[in-house]
């Protein structure tokens, strides 16, 4: 080969090596879907600046043009709904999903609510809308247990249960990220991380003092349910420290139990300025740049504050963090934004196509209605007033502050709709222009002395008072601002007002008179039992509730709601508020007068049980209880039944005096009968020894008892463990 046909060979090797490596260089791992999600990951934080990483740490979190990375508004919240993000269908408040006792339900909604998320921030994105309550990762479920019920907050949980919550919260996130193998329809969080349940007026510095058993079998079951077993993408630390360590920087429970014994694969971000709690509040750490460091290394991957992003440069610069430390937490926060589809083509995500016709549709708004309708719980019906058959009530009274108030229907986190039907014009639409329904306010939440409606409910032939609470009344510290105790309650009673008035109301009437009765939690019942013939709790049941109360009013369907938490005879019987122990609180470990116990609700008809299947004598660990029962409408109507499953253990110290274990609701038409089968593996029944820091399933004599609520015994039969 001569001189130029050796340097002209050489020209064009060198212009194909070159070639070549410019399209390596073209084709950029982390915007290449055929590859595997953590090579991209991590491919696309190791292109970053350390500027930029550390503007990606916030939840307000800043765009990265020069490598495709959108800005984008980590806060989104759906706890019942799409919240504050304008039209979307408002299902009933948490508290009233946990009292259908349905977790097939939950799971329904929870999808009809990620399909709105989509389709709004599909509409969002399309007009270049990076903004708050408009993407993709949902700051919910709330699965804090409702250990107290003067907690303000605990209308947004699933109750007092651990099983119950952890049922229902696992049903919840799988119906919010969808089914795809490969792409999130949304990010669910679980929340609040750990050992929460107020007070709301100092929980950005509350100490919550607990041991390991009431930590493990308690506070943390669901968390771990929800991780282990609904792959939930997301975990928030909470506002308060656990035995003298905040949340936020708690290494042991963030990195040592969440991650390394659970699992967990996804993002863990804090509640909104919790990390400035760690040094102003807590006091826990001297400074921000020192609160970051330790967040970063306690296992937080994002901050819904500003502390990460403006003080994290500062602590590497004082040697107290690394950037490869930096570079863990922020792959597992880019992870979610990978599982969401953001760096891929939105053709190829399944949910691209979700649009207008998405939101607030006749099916969501059909599972409203259905939520509500099982969720309301009917604690009293003398001489059985209920149903009402309209042929006999040409004239009706409606009454009370809440019959026509939008608050008492959507709660809190909720979005906005223009097919809210409130309790006036549900029962209006519900008897026809035929009848006569005439409306007052009635009285207000403080005037004690001055009612409306009372004559004009003399001369109908039915009043329906609807009182109770609102969500100005309890709620989140700052929402509920006519709380006295910074969003809590002081006590279970009803306003004074409303007694006061429901005592006039039955002096002037002799017809029978339904008390419906909003709240998001345990409110004092017997106050007003005297003067009401039929009670219905509706809690607040979102933008259907309206018409879901005049389906169970007029018969249209039997009444199937079960309280998910016990209603004290009184609260002096509780421990303190504060005392986060277990012991005396909840049905599982208090045996004190109630109300109406955890599980109770009244129905239009009536069940018998006929057990099919005897458990075997004695069970081993890894074992399951299996039997089978059958449940037959004994009543004039066709209706829903929760089966409930309760175990009791054997007398050792600390054991609950029942747990729920299992349950299952059922609709049999009437006369007939369905078979429920009742499965509980027997590694549930283990607790935790305090001697070796483990689980462990006790040897001795058990009871699995069968009932419709947590002190009812249609069925139970006795087995050993061994």
């Amino acid at each position: 080969m001569n001189t130029r046909s050796y340097f002209f060979t050489a020209l064009l090797l060198l212009v194909f090596f070159s070639a070549g490596i410019t399209q390596a260089q073209d084709k950029l791992i982390y915007k290449d879907a055929s590859q595997p999600l953590d090579a991209r990951v991590h491919d696309l934080v190791s292109r970053l600046t350390l500027q930029e990483k550390v503007s990606l740490l916030g939840y307000n979190s800043q765009a990265v043009t020069r490598l495709g990375i959108p800005a984008y508004n980590w806060w989104n919240e759906a706890l019942h709904g799409v919240a504050r993000a304008g039209e979307a269908t408002i299902f009933p408040q948490a508290i009233a999903l946990a009292a259908t006792f349905n977790n097939d339900l939950a799971q329904q909604e929870s999808n009809a609510i990620s399909t709105e998320a989509r389709a709004k921030y599909n509409l969002a994105i399309t007009q270049n809308r990076h903004i708050q309550y408009m993407g993709l990762t949902f700051w919910t479920p709330n699965i804090n247990i409702f250990r107290d019920p003067r907690w303000g907050r605990g209308q947004e949980t699933y109750g007092e249960d651990p099983y119950l919550t952890a049922t229902m919260g696992t049903a919840f996130v799988k119906g919010l990220q969808g089914d795809d193998p490969k792409y999130l329809k949304v990010s669910a969080t679980a929340k609040h991380f750990a050992v929460h349940s107020g007070p709301e007026a100092t929980r950005d510095a509350f100490d919550a003092l607990v041991d390991e058993k009431d930590l493990r079998e308690t506070y943390l079951y669901a968390f771990h349910t929800l991780v282990t077993k609904g792959k939930v993408e997301s975990v928030m630390s909470a506002y308060n420290s656990i035995n003298g360590i905040p949340n936020s920087v708690n290494k042991t429970l963030l990195t040592d139990i969440l991650r390394k014994e659970w699992g967990f694969q996804g993002h863990v971000v804090t509640d909104c300025g919790a990390l400035d709690d760690v040094f102003s509040t807590h006091k826990y750490i001297a400074s921000p740049v020192e609160a970051a460091a330790a967040a970063i290394k306690a296992g937080v991957n994002l901050d819904c504050s500003s502390v990460l992003q403006e003080d994290i440069i500062k602590a590497i610069d004082q040697k107290l963090l690394t950037v490869m430390e930096l570079d863990q937490s922020l792959f597992q926060l880019l992870r979610t934004e990978f599982k969401l589809g953001f760096y891929d083509d939105q053709a190829s995500i399944p949910y691209h196509t979700y649009g207008v016709d998405s939101v607030h549709s006749e099916a969501h708004i059909a599972i409203a209605r259905k939520v509500a309708q099982q969720s309301m719980v009917l604690l009293k019906n003398d001489k059985n007033v209920l149903p009402l058959n309209k042929a006999n009530y040409p004239s009706i009274m409606i009454v009370g502050p809440n019959a026509a108030a939008l608050d008492p229907l959507v709660a809190n986190y909720h979005g906005v709709s223009d097919k809210v039907v409130n309790f006036v014009e549900g029962i209006t639409s519900a008897v026809g222009p035929g009848t006569s329904v005439d409306y007052d306010l009635g009285c207000n939440y403080t005037d004690t002395t001055h009612f409306g409606g009372t004559w004009a409910a003399g001369n109908a032939d039915v009043a329906i008072a609807v009182i109770g609470l609102s969500p100005v009344l309890e709620g989140e510290a700052g929402d509920a601002f006519l709380s006295n105790s910074g969003g809590d309650k002081k006590n279970l009673e009803l306003p004074a007002s409303e007694i006061a008035f429901m005592k006039e109301l039955r002096k002037d009437v002799k017809k029978p008179i339904i008390a419906v009765i909003t709240a998001g939690s345990d409110v004092d019942i017997d106050a007003i039992a005297p003067y009401a013939d039929a009670i219905i709790l509706a809690w607040y049941p979102g933008e259907q509730g309206g018409n879901a109360l005049a389906d169970i009013l007029f018969g249209k369907i039997s009444p199937s709601g079960h309280l998910p938490l016990t209603f004290y005879k009184s609260i002096s019987n509780v421990p303190d508020f504060s005392n986060y122990h277990m012991k005396g609180r909840t049905y599982r470990y208090y045996d004190g007068p109630v109300q109406y116990p955890f599980g109770f609700g009244l129905s239009y008809t009536s069940f018998a049980y006929n057990l099919q299947d005897k458990l075997k004598g004695s069970y081993k660990s890894t074992d399951t209880l299996t039997t089978s029962v059958k449940v037959k409408n004994t009543g004039a109507m066709d209706g829903d039944e929760v089966v409930q499953a309760y175990i009791e253990y054997p007398a050792i110290d600390r054991m609950p005096v029942k747990e729920l274990k299992s349950f299952k609701r059922v609709s049999v038409a009437q006369g007939n009968e369905q078979t429920v089968t009742i499965k509980i593996p027997v590694s549930e029944l283990q607790k935790w020894d305090m001697a070796t820091h483990k689980w462990k399933l006790y040897a001795g004599n058990y009871k699995l008892i069968l009932g419709s609520n947590s002190q009812d015994s249609k069925i139970s039969t006795e087995f050993a463990v061994k």
